[in-house]
Formats: C-alpha cells, sequence, structure tokens
C-alpha cells in the first residue's frame, strides 16, 4: 500500500517530532500538511497545532488515515482531504504553517503554490532531497544558485535545519535528503511591486546558464544595451536576489 506514488515514508520518530516543532513552535493554531502518508508526521503535527489540514493524493492512504485516525476526523481537528495539492486551494484554509514530504518531481511547483499564498502561509518546513535542498539555500557565484534559488529567496529566507539520511527511511530511497525551513519575506525588500514579471525575468537571465546576461536577455532588451551595463559581461549565478532585482529595475 502506498507504493503506487513512489513514497518513501520518514520512519524514524525523533525526526518526526523535530519536523513538527519547526513548523508549529509550541502550539499553532492552524498546520497543513502536504501528502501524509500513513499518517507519521500527522501525529506529532496534532501534538502541537489546534486543527491540521492533511491533503492525500493516493486514494489506498486516505482510507487508511480514516481508519488509523477515525476519533480526531470525527473531533474536527484533523480534515483530510483526497486530492491532487497542485490542484487544493490552500487559501481557503487561512493563515497556516505548512510541512510535508516533497516528491522530487513536483517540489518547484509545490513551493511556487506556497509562495502564491502571499500573507496566508505563516512558515513552511518541507523534506526534501539534499540536492534540492542545496539549490533552495544556495549563494551566488556558486553551482547549486539557479532560478529556483533566486524564487525561493524572492519569497522566503530559506534554512537547512539538518540532514536526514536515507535509513531514517521505509523504504530507504537512494538519495540523502534534509529538513528545510522557509520563513515568510516581501518582495518589496528588494524593490519588487510585480514578482511574477521580475520572476519571467529572472528565468530568461538563467535560460542558458554558462552564457553572460548580454547574450541571455539580447532578446528581450537588445545586446547592446544590456552589454553596456556593468552587469551585462557576468552570468547571472554571479548575482544574488538583491542584484539580480537592481538589474531588472534598470532595465525595466
Amino acid at each position: 500500500m502506498g507504493r503506487r506514488f513512489g513514497q518513501h515514508f520518514l520512519a524514524r520518530k525523533s525526526i518526526l517530532e523535530r519536523i513538527a516543532l519547526a513548523a508549529c513552535g509550541e502550539a499553532t493554531p492552524l498546520a497543513i500538511e502536504i501528502g501524509p502518508g500513513k499518517g507519521a508526521l500527522t501525529e506529532c503535527l496534532l501534538a502541537l497545532a489546534s486543527k491540521v489540514i492533511a491533503i492525500e493524493v493516493d486514494p489506498y492512504l486516505v482510507h487508511y488515515l480514516r481508519q488509523k485516525f477515525s476519533e480526531t476526523l470525527s473531533s474536527g481537528r484533523l480534515v483530510l482531504i483526497e486530492g491532487d495539492i497542485l490542484k487544493t486551494d490552500l487559501a481557503a484554509f487561512g493563515p497556516a504553517v505548512i510541512a510535508g514530504n516533497l516528491p522530487y518531481y513536483i517540489t518547484s511547483p509545490i513551493l511556487a503554490k506556497v509562495f502564491a499564498l502571499g500573507s496566508q502561509w505563516k512558515r513552511a518546513v518541507f523534506l526534501v532531497q539534499a540536492e534540492v535542498a542545496a539549490r533552495l539555500t544556495a549563494v551566488p557565484g556558486t553551482r547549486d544558485f539557479g532560478y529556483l534559488s533566486v524564487e525561493t529567496q524572492l519569497y522566503s529566507n530559506p534554512e537547512i535545519l539538518f540532514p536526514v539520511t536515507r535509513a531514517a527511511f521505509h523504504p530507504p530511497p537512494k538519495v540523502d535528503s534534509a529538513i528545510v525551513r522557509l520563513e515568510p519575506r516581501d518582495p518589496a525588500e528588494f524593490g519588487i511591486c510585480d514578482p511574477p514579471a521580475f520572476l519571467r525575468f529572472a528565468s530568461a537571465c538563467f535560460r542558458h546558464k554558462r552564457k553572460t546576461l548580454r547574450n541571455n536577455l539580447a532578446g528581450l532588451y537588445g545586446a547592446d544595451r544590456v552589454g553596456s551595463l556593468v552587469e551585462g559581461r557576468l552570468r547571472a549565478e554571479q548575482l544574488g536576489v538583491a542584484e539580480l532585482a537592481a538589474l531588472y529595475r534598470k532595465l525595466d
């Protein structure tokens, strides 16, 4: 049961408790859990949150969870939603902390969905592959710094809390993982009033990662115009979010 979607269930209680504490603090009114699986993290979240909304796409696991948490579901402290997280209106639940084990293949769209909530998300703590955690928290000038780093750091202050070895899962995955905490950040800190437009610009900056900004942005602004700027000779990975935002304001 539960293997049709490629799940690897985190089984180590001490780690699950640390995730819940990082997300909820000592107590929180509402927590949203993405992909509860067999409910191991759900139990820890229920110990700290007044109410938990768990969203699970696998109908077999939903059936299992309904049996496991029948009393908590009846009390209303746990709400179980069978559905695709990417098709679920998270804003409908009100301000919440968000936690979960994010599948590698949909990590980016899930993050984008969380960031789109604006003030409706209070904190997010996610279990992700170690390489993804490195990209989310990367600094300019490093190999891991790219568009995903810019998007994440535009909307949040990301921090790797601790690594999680593959031995902590059942069944063990082929890669190591890490716990990442995201604290909300207002894009206005960077002087960005239209985040989607800026992210389209950032995407163009990283279109060909080994090319200079002059080459990547020539089609949008003209090679001569971009080339006249100091930044035009650099690659996008050499500029942090603040520097990319400054370049965006110059060109746009």
